[in-house]
């Protein structure tokens, strides 16, 4: 690919200091910088995107409003099953969520590549404040409707597939490219340490009234608002298969450019793959139930999370790793060992530990994965690739735990849990032999 050196102006609401630039042309590959720091510092995690102020909001907008989304994720299933009293209305709330997630994120990664994405960010945001709205008024109004509440959370859930794809596929424009990855190292441990926090703190204000925690959600948004709102204006860059439109078309072309670039394609299919055959989550009631004697069961579901977490403070070497295609794979095989490990584990301590280190890999894997997509793709492609992404992440993990429920009955639960991770390490480490280009990727070269 051609390189280059043109960095790009970017002047909006919030001209600071100056205008703030974008990152160099997407067909410029990141050449890491190793900082001199020494001790403890190398290995805590690298705050320096903070320094650019677009990237300071957004990370602030997105950290507050993503704690304040585990209210409503854990206000809603149980207002609705105190409404219905029935598991399978619970249920049908995932499909409210997921379908819609599927069938607009490949959309909304089309129009990041066709409008200005400050624009589409803002206004998809919006719409998802006034769904977080819709909830906190059913609430309060006592509409006791669980047909409203499906059709809210697909609304939402239609949404963050539009607003998803466009966040992700900005943060290159306003940091150096060198700094992706610690950016997407410090977004991932934000909204990990708020899945954590945020439904203890839900579970405990929804014992008063399921309308505080929507509440809570709708006030801690309008810092996400405030923070699009004050982006810069940032248009596609120009390019072969750009002036993207949304259209189906447009979809298409993205399509076939993943299929005929193996690097993207295989750090998606090693992500399928991870999550797939190794999620182990679907099982944690029976392993809870039978092994464990019907405990541990909240720390088995927060262990993975967990270790995400520490992984992510202790993360100051990540962006030094220039072969982050072979990093992304050791990533996702120590994830896979790790799952079977624990597996194998009668001890629930011992159980969580080895969970938690597998939660640290994958933190590493996701981190890499998202790096190379942001950065390989070029811009005028990049949203319709986080709209695939958006896909994936938001699917496999599905997959996953149906495949670890419809394996457990034939197979036995230890034999689902550990040949699920065993499975996932070698298959990763089969792809990457019989397609080595990922292998081979460095962050300074194509």
């Amino acid at each position: 690919m051609t390189e280059t050196d043109a960095r790009h102006q970017l002047t909006g609401p919030d001209d600071e200091a100056g205008a703030e630039r974008t990152a160099p042309d997407s067909t410029e590959r990141i050449n890491v910088r190793p900082q001199p720091d020494a001790g403890w510092r190398r290995f805590a995690i690298d705050v320096r995107p903070l320094r650019h102020p677009a990237y300071r909001r957004v990370f602030i907008g997105n950290a507050t409003s993503f704690f304040g989304t585990q209210f409503t994720a854990v206000a809603v299933p149980v207002q609705m099953y105190a409404l219905t009293k029935s598991t399978l209305w619970v249920g049908y709330l995932g499909l409210a969520g997921l379908i819609p997630l599927l069938i607009f994120a490949l959309w909304g990664g089309a129009l990041a590549d066709a409008v200005d994405r400050r624009r589409l960010l803002f206004v998809s945001s919006v719409l998802m404040w006034v769904c977080t709205l819709g909830l906190l008024a059913q609430a309060v109004l006592r509409v006791d409707s669980g047909s409203l509440l499906l059709v809210l959370v697909a609304a939402q859930s239609a949404a963050v597939a539009v607003s998803s794809p466009t966040r992700s596929a900005i943060i290159p424009r306003i940091v150096d490219l060198d700094e992706v990855p610690q950016a997407n190292t410090l977004n991932y441990t934000a909204s990990t340490a708020a899945s954590v926090a945020g439904p203890l703190v839900a579970a405990v204000l929804i014992q008063y009234n399921v309308a505080w925690a929507y509440g809570v959600d709708a006030v801690t948004f309008t810092v996400a608002l405030w923070a699009a709102f004050r982006l810069p204006a940032i248009a596609p860059e120009e390019g072969e298969g750009g002036g993207s439109r949304g259209r189906l078309a447009d979809v298409m072309f993205g399509l076939r450019y993943l299929a005929t670039t193996p690097v993207l394609l295989l750090s998606f299919a090693v992500d399928i793959v991870a999550m797939v055959l190794a999620q182990p989550r679907a099982l944690f009631p029976a392993i809870s139930a039978q092994r464990f004697h019907g405990g541990g069961i909240g720390w088995l579901y927060a262990s993975i999370a967990l270790g995400s977490v520490v992984a992510g403070l202790t993360s100051g070497w990540v962006a030094r790793v220039r072969r982050q295609g072979t990093a992304l794979i050791g990533a996702v095989v120590v994830w896979g060992l790790a799952v079977a490990a624990a597996g194998l584990a009668h001890s629930l301590w011992l159980c969580v530990l080895l969970l938690a280190v597998g939660g640290a890999a994958d933190l590493v894997s996701a981190i890499y994965r998202q790096t190379i997509l942001q950065t390989y793709a070029p811009d005028h492609l990049r949203g319709r690739m986080q709209g695939v992404f958006t896909a994936v992440v938001v699917g496999g993990p599905r997959l996953g735990d149906l495949r670890a429920g419809a394996t457990a009955v034939p197979l036995g639960l230890g034999a689902a849990w550990v040949g699920g991770g065993i499975a996932a390490s070698v298959v990763a480490v089969i792809l990457a032999v019989v397609f080595p280009s990922l292998l081979r990727y460095a962050a300074s070269r194509p």
